[in-house]
């Protein structure tokens, strides 16, 4: 009798999650002696009174690779440990679902779970292999903030995406001699604000790791200018923060999803710069979810399939309680407890990408 393999794909969407499905259906029956299935939105599939759980074979995956999204779908709210349930009078409340999940593991015969996200997902993961649950996990996140890894699959095409944005801005900002503020992603890491401003040429980077001081972004927009004529393109992160501290967003309204809402944080720097006295004309361009989708570039493409294919050997060698990564130029797989630990972030002092960027004259907004 075949062995089943299940995978989930949790937390946001991400290009090149569709290659790692593939990948690992593709090995998985080149092996031989497995099924793989797919469990719908994360682990939703398995948690909902009424089980949503796929087949997976060469049919449901063929071309695959190179679509944007997820298959199987994917939700950043609610998971085993916060399930969200509507009470009979109205109210919605979160449940511990772990112990039914792993029930229903074993009822459906499932050996292994190979869980494919970023920190929020790989959290759950180790949780999961706490309590027994044999499990292999995928990084996915394109704010690339995962330790232990160098790279994570849908950031090198988040920053493709930034980058053309740059490129395209400064065009148009040349030519109105305006200033442009491009908001990107990034919680708390600077890594896509930082690799698009120095692919793109912008003048100014904000990045969450280096809180900004307004009178040094002031500054470099003057050194800009001369009689009117210039222009400035300034590339910030949405988790980025003045030297107060504070981010820019909501707080969480949604059961099961405890996530501070990030956003606005280019139109905050906008008025910022009007109250300290800058004139020229200041236009905002939120990137926002068009990071997230669309074609994987190749690279993300061929490490997304090398991360598939790693999984499924970890689960095929019975390695469990870890994690695929990439230790270049070698695929390797770290254990779960390691990974959640310290978050991969820009290092403002040690950065070879920081010098580089200040060498060739970007502004960080802070002296």
């Amino acid at each position: 009798m075949a062995k089943k393999v299940l995978i989930a794909t949790g937390g946001g969407d991400c290009p090149g999650l569709n290659a790692v499905i593939r990948a690992i259906v593709k090995t998985a029956e080149h092996h031989g002696g497995w099924e793989v299935y797919g469990s719908i939105e994360s682990f939703n599939g398995l948690l909902r009174d009424e089980i949503e759980i796929v087949r997976l074979t060469d049919k449901e995956i063929a071309g695959i690779h190179v679509n944007g999204g997820t298959i199987l779908g994917t939700t950043n709210k609610g998971g085993p440990f916060h399930f969200p349930v509507l009470t009979s009078d109205g109210y919605w409340i979160t449940e511990d679902r772990s112990q039914l999940m792993k029930k229903r593991l074993e009822e459906l015969g499932i050996e292994a779970i190979i869980n494919i996200g970023g920190d929020g997902s790989q959290r759950i993961s180790l949780q999961l292999a706490d309590m027994g649950i044999n499990v292999v996990g995928v990084p996915k996140t394109i704010d690339n903030d995962l330790s232990c890894t160098d790279f994570t699959f849908g950031f090198q095409t988040a920053v493709q995406i930034a980058t053309e944005a740059v490129d395209k801005l400064v065009t148009t900002a040349a030519s109105h001699s305006r200033v442009f503020i491009l908001e990107v992603m990034g919680r708390d890491a600077g890594w896509i604000a930082l690799h698009s401003a120095i692919a793109g040429g912008a003048e100014i980077c904000i990045i969450p790791e280096i809180p900004y001081d307004v009178a040094e972004i002031a500054k470099k927009i003057e050194s800009r200018y001369t009689h009117g004529r210039g222009f400035c393109n300034i590339v910030i992160a949405e988790g980025a923060k003045g030297i107060d501290g504070k981010v820019t967003g909501i707080d969480p309204t949604e059961v099961g999803n405890p996530h501070f809402k990030l956003g606005g944080v280019g139109e905050k720097l906008k008025q910022e710069l009007i109250a300290y006295g800058v004139e020229h004309d200041i236009r905002v361009t939120v990137l926002g979810h068009l990071q997230r989708g669309g074609t994987p570039t190749a690279y993300d493409r061929v490490l997304a399939t090398a991360f598939g294919a790693k999984a499924f050997e970890l689960v095929n060698n019975g390695i469990y309680r870890s994690m695929v990564v990439y230790n270049h130029p070698n695929i390797e797989h770290i254990a779960l407890d390691e990974v959640v630990n310290h978050p991969h972030l820009v290092d403002p002092d040690h950065s070879d990408l920081v010098r580089t960027a200040r060498e060739i004259g970007i502004s960080f907004g802070r002296r």
